[in-house]
């Protein structure tokens, strides 16, 4: 667990270092007691030692006992439900809209 927001990483090893999950990039998207980070990464494929696609989390994580501490997590899986994801927001937000 961090003690510090840009500590907070989605990379994961297994018990022999193996790294199984590695961030690309991520989007500190809200600061505070309550954060929100969205993070691109690729999960290792086990069977054949490659990289998957990258996939996209967007994670709430809160402050408690002096560490961060992740309380829910929303996985976009695969490019097509991002774009889609992303095509809504520009409709809902892109443009102002009069009242």
């Amino acid at each position: 667990m961090a003690e510090k927001i840009d500590d907070i990483t989605v990379e994961y090893q297994d018990t022999e270092g193996n790294l199984l999950t590695r961030e690309l990039d991520k989007e500190i998207l809200t600061r505070g007691s309550w954060t929100t980070i969205m993070f691109l990464y690729q999960d290792i494929d086990r069977s054949s030692g490659k990289w998957a696609e990258p996939k996209v989390s967007i994670r709430r994580y809160r402050k408690s006992g002096g560490v961060f501490r992740q309380q829910s997590k929303f996985n976009i899986s695969n490019k097509k439900q991002g774009l889609k994801i992303a095509d809504v927001l520009l409709r809902w937000y892109g443009e102002e809209k009069e009242d």
